[in-house]
């Protein structure tokens, strides 16, 4: 687990981004949007939809340039076993999860550490990318919810559109630019007010995740210029696997 550091933008952080944001400058333009929404100092969640493997660079770039913070993540425990990537990611102050099998206690602990201490995490619900064959936001899963209930912290949706411009989903066509915008809408704050209380049910808790969901996808069909589905896309009953790379496991 990554170690809290009460700066919260310090040296190590500093000298990681000073060699990443050059390169996210020259694979996509980052254009924030509602910026002014979120608390300039204090702790909160953010919580985004998941299109491509670059969405987690746009949204780093967006928190450590744009919001003056350092980018926290819940990533997948898998890519902290790459030898260097995985000391960058610990420095770097993202926390490993484990998306089946095991226990996250430890994974919770971390992140719950970080709000107390004022700090911010980015969550992307879904917990992999969409398997929606359209590219919108699915069914969450309650790990950003439960979090945001168990500190008290703010919790603020975003929508993002145009990482799948720059990189397929899954694809191995790789389009950079510096031109190409990725876009990202901040919205208001959600109310989990009526949430806020001990002992919450599962069906309350999958309630107030579908609520974050859909607040998530009203700002990404604002992106789109479309109207959304009318229901939440779940590969549960669409038979995908929720993890992985879906397509690769439907043409085998």
């Amino acid at each position: 687990m990554p170690k809290v550091k009460t700066l919260e933008r310090h040296p190590v952080l500093r000298l990681i981004a000073s060699v990443l944001i050059p390169v996210v400058r020259l694979l996509f333009k980052v254009r924030p949007i509602g910026l002014e929404k979120l608390p300039k100092t204090g702790p909160y969640i953010l919580v985004g939809n998941h299109v491509t493997n670059v969405d987690a660079l746009a949204v780093a770039y967006f928190v450590y340039v744009y919001c003056k913070r350092a980018p926290h993540f819940l990533a997948k425990e898998s890519l902290f076993r790459v030898p260097l990537l995985g000391r960058i990611l610990t420095a770097a102050g993202q926390i490993p999860v484990y998306r089946s099998g095991k226990r996250n206690d430890a994974q919770m602990a971390a992140a719950n550490a970080y709000l107390n201490s004022g700090h911010s995490i980015a969550i992307f619900p879904e917990g992999t990318l969409t398997r929606d064959p359209n590219f919108w936001p699915m069914r969450g899963k309650t790990g950003a919810v439960r979090l945001a209930l168990d500190t008290g912290v703010p919790i603020y949706p975003i929508g993002q559109w145009g990482s799948e411009k720059v990189m397929p989903q899954y694809g191995a066509k790789f389009r950079p630019g510096f031109w190409k915008p990725v876009d990202i809408l901040v919205g208001d704050e959600i109310d989990l007010s009526r949430f806020r209380k001990n002992q919450l049910t599962p069906p309350e808790l999958y309630e107030a995740t579908e609520i974050v969901m859909k607040e998530i996808t009203k700002l990404v069909a604002q992106l789109r210029q479309e109207e959304p589905p009318a229901k939440l896309w779940d590969p549960v009953s669409a038979g995908q696997p929720v993890t992985g790379n879906f397509k690769k496991a439907n043409h085998k």
